[in-house]
């Protein structure tokens, strides 16, 4: 009898856009209950868990993405509204933001060179081919930004992604860590520094810190994308690209 209910609800979500909207619901909900029980480690960010566990459950019904982003689509579309709910926390360190743009403007300008040319210049000296080069280039940004600027450069936007979303989870890993290593104890400086190297999964992970500091990483992961976008290729020109 559970059975033939299941199977019964199987088939009309599979006809219908509400297949994509559960789908994802239901990952990211067992995605956030594994990441609290794992007490909020970033190795299990409810983001990561959610996309395997969507991956597998597509291969395993033999579902096509097509199909699933009917319905995606439109959680997809609250990325947007997401995204600009950042400026609210942010809002409210407008005094604060005031007295710091300087050092902010430079950092994110000597942040996005730095990552940008380090990551392209490590991947030649081991031998990478030239689409990785590129490919690594963007890895720092938020992952719709990043796969853009990969595919105008000349990379694979595909391994962009993965390699954004890794870095997302090293940042978010390791940042508090190397703060604590270095003495930093000012939010405002964590905050540019995780959202500038970790965009959104490091966002994230600076909101559990203080509002503080995930209004300012989501400060930096904003304005990285939009001085990347213009750093990035005429950095590659630099490299002969």
């Amino acid at each position: 009898m559970f059975e033939s209910d299941v199977a019964r609800i199987w088939v009309y979500l599979s006809a219908s856009p509400l297949l994509g909207i559960t789908m994802t619901l239901v990952a990211y909900i067992i995605g956030y209950r594994l990441y609290v029980y794992s007490k909020y480690n970033p190795i299990f960010n409810p983001l990561v868990t959610a996309v395997v566990l969507l991956i597998g459950a597509l291969l395993s019904t033999n579902t096509s993405y097509e199909a699933y982003f009917e319905g995606g689509q439109f959680i997809h579309f609250l990325l947007g509204p997401a995204t600009v709910a950042l400026a609210i926390p942010l809002y409210k360190q407008i005094s604060r933001l005031k007295k710091v743009w300087l050092p902010v403007s430079i950092t994110l300008i000597l942040g996005v060179m730095i990552s940008a040319s380090s990551a392209v210049a490590i991947s030649r000296i081991l031998g990478a081919s030239i689409q990785t080069q590129l490919s690594m280039a963007p890895k720092s940004v938020t992952t719709p930004v990043a796969m853009g600027i990969s595919e105008k450069i000349g990379g694979l936007p595909s391994l962009t992604a993965v390699l954004v979303v890794i870095t997302g989870i090293l940042g978010a890993v390791i940042g508090s860590h190397l703060f604590r290593l270095m003495g930093i104890k000012d939010d405002s400086i964590k905050g540019i520094a995780m959202g500038l190297a970790a965009h959104g999964i490091g966002t994230a992970s600076a909101f559990r810190v203080s509002s503080e500091m995930g209004a300012f990483a989501g400060l930096g992961m904003a304005l990285s994308a939009v001085v990347t976008s213009i750093v990035v290729p005429w950095l590659m020109g630099i490299f002969g690209f």
